[in-house]
């Protein structure tokens, strides 16, 4: 895969969620993004980073509802024969 991008959207607008964040997203091309060891990357939605996790951090307004898009570029075989898919939203405490 060449990268990847997750932008959180609003609903009513359907435009970028209007946050602090300039663009409220994070990709494969941030500088410090953190990766697992297993090659996969946890990305964090909400109101305040988790400590030291500012990199896979996208800001969310509490109260307000909001959408990811995804975007694979460049995406490998395993996407289209639908043997990956990324994982669902959970939440953290």
């Amino acid at each position: 895969m060449d990268f990847w991008s997750v932008v959180v959207y609003d609903p009513q607008t359907r435009s970028y969620l209007q946050t602090d964040q300039p663009i409220p997203s994070t990709s494969s091309q941030k500088e410090g993004i953190a990766i697992n060891p297993d090659s996969s990357v946890d990305v964090y939605f909400g109101p305040e980073p988790p400590p030291g996790k500012e990199a896979n951090w996208v800001q969310t307004i509490p109260g307000k509802g909001w959408f990811i898009v995804l975007r694979l570029y460049g995406p490998l075989e395993p996407w289209f024969d639908q043997t990956w898919r990324p994982g669902e939203i959970e939440l953290v405490e």
